[in-house]
C-alpha cells in the first residue's frame, strides 16, 4: 500500500513497495555513490542490491519501499523489527518499536528542504500504522548530518552502541516527539 504525502515546499512524496529486480539497477546506483557512503555497499556489484533487497522481501520482519517525488525515485525507506533485525541484543525494544533507515537519492542538483521532506514523510507512513509507538534508528555516530534531521523530526539520542558494522547513535522518537517537531 503506499500513501502520499504532500509539502508545498517539494510536492508530492509518495512510497510504494520496493521490487528488487525491478528497481535493482537504480537502487545500485544509489548504494554504491559516494554520498551514500554510510550505506557501506560502495563496492557492491548489481547481483549484490538485488540479492539483498530480495532477501529483505523475503524477511517478514523487514519491508523497502521506493519513495517518489512526483513520480520520479527519489528515496527508499527501510522498515524493520528490532525485536527481530539490526538490534537484537543491542538494547531493549518495547511493544510498538520500529526501526527505519531512509537514502535519498544523490543528486547534483539539490532542492532545499527535500531531505527533511522526505524523513517527514517516512516518519507520517510509519506513525500511520496505530500499531507503532516509537521509532528506532542506529545512525554511524559520525553522521551528523543525518543527526540533524533526526533531531528535527523529534529523535532524542540515547547512547552509542557498537554494531557489527559500526558504531552508532541509538535515538528514538515517540509519536507525540515527532507530532510536536512538525507542528513547530
Amino acid at each position: 500500500m503506499s500513501r502520499t504525502s504532500t509539502t508545498t515546499a517539494v510536492g508530492a512524496l509518495t512510497l510504494r513497495p520496493l521490487d528488487p529486480l525491478h528497481d535493482g539497477e537504480l537502487l545500485h546506483g544509489w548504494l554504491t555513490h559516494p554520498k551514500s557512503a554510510y550505506w557501506m555497499m560502495r563496492d557492491a556489484r548489481l547481483v549484490d542490491v538485488e540479492r539483498a533487497y530480495m532477501e529483505l522481501a523475503a524477511d517478514e520482519h523487514q519491508q523497502a519501499h521506493l519513495g517518489l517525488h512526483d513520480g520520479v525515485p527519489a528515496f527508499l525507506m527501510e522498515r524493520y523489527d528490532p525485536v527481530h533485525r539490526e538490534l537484537v541484543g543491542l538494547y531493549e525494544p518495547e511493544p510498538g518499536d520500529v526501526g527505519m533507515h531512509f537514502l535519498v537519492a544523490p543528486t547534483d542538483r539539490p532542492v532545499h528542504g527535500f531531505t527533511r521532506a522526505v524523513i517527514t514523510a517516512v516518519m507520517t507512513e510509519l506513525f500511520a500504522d496505530p500499531a507503532t509507538r516509537r521509532v528506532v534508528v542506529e545512525p554511524d555516530v559520525t553522521n551528523t548530518a543525518v543527526h540533524a534531521l533526526n533531531a528535527a523530526v523529534g529523535f532524542v539520542p540515547e547512547r552509542e552502541i557498537q554494531k557489527p558494522e559500526k558504531k552508532a547513535l541509538l535515538s528514538f522518537c515517540t509519536r507525540e516527539q515527532f507530532e510536536k517537531a512538525v507542528s513547530a
